[in-house]
C-alpha cells in the first residue's frame, strides 16, 4: 500500500528482492495506491477503499497471507519452516496502509502474520518482509547467511 517515499530503503528493499531472486524465487512487488486518510473519507473508509483495491491487486491462486500486528509472531527460523507450507504453490504478503488492514481483509486471509507489536513505515516493512524471507530461504536450503 503506498508508494515508496524513501529512496534509500527502496534500495535496501529491491537489494533483498534481488538476492531472493539469485536463489530462484519468484518475488514480485505490487505497489497498490494508498487513499488518504482524513478530508472527505473517515478512517474506516479509507480501509474499506484500501482492501478493495488490495483485493484487485491479489494473485486469485495461492495462500494470502496479512501482515498485521494482531497475526503470529515467528522467529527466523519459525519462518522457514511456515513458508514451506505457505509458499505451495504461490504466496500473497498483504501489507496494509498507515491506519493498517481492513478487518474483512485480516479475516479473508488464510494466515496472518506479524512482524513486531512496533509500528514501522511502509518503506521499512518492506524491507523486513524482504530481508525475513531472503533469510527464510538461507535457512532452508542451508546457506550460511542466517548465523
Amino acid at each position: 500500500m503506498g508508494k515508496p517515499r524513501d529512496r534509500e530503503l527502496d534500495a535496501l528493499h529491491t537489494r533483498y528482492a534481488d538476492r531472493l531472486k539469485q536463489l530462484g524465487v519468484e518475488y514480485s512487488l505490487r505497489i497498490v495506491p494508498e487513499t488518504r486518510a482524513g478530508g472527505r473519507y473517515s478512517d474506516e473508509h479509507v480501509k474499506e477503499r484500501e482492501a478493495a483495491a488490495l483485493r484487485d491487486a491479489l494473485e486469485p491462486r495461492g495462500l494470502k497471507v496479512a501482515l498485521d500486528p494482531r497475526g503470529k509472531l515467528l522467529d527466523s527460523p519459525g519462518l522457514a519452516e511456515q513458508l514451506e507450507r505457505w509458499a505451495t504453490p504461490e504466496l500473497s504478503l498483504i501489507l496494509g496502509g498507515p491506519l493498517g488492514l481492513h478487518k474483512t481483509l485480516r479475516l479473508e486471509s488464510d494466515h496472518c502474520w506479524s512482524l513486531s507489536p512496533l509500528t514501522f513505515t511502509h518503506e521499512l516493512a518492506r524491507v523486513l518482509v524482504a530481508e525475513q524471507l531472503y533469510r527464510a530461504m538461507t535457512i532452508l536450503r542451508g546457506i550460511p547467511y542466517h548465523k
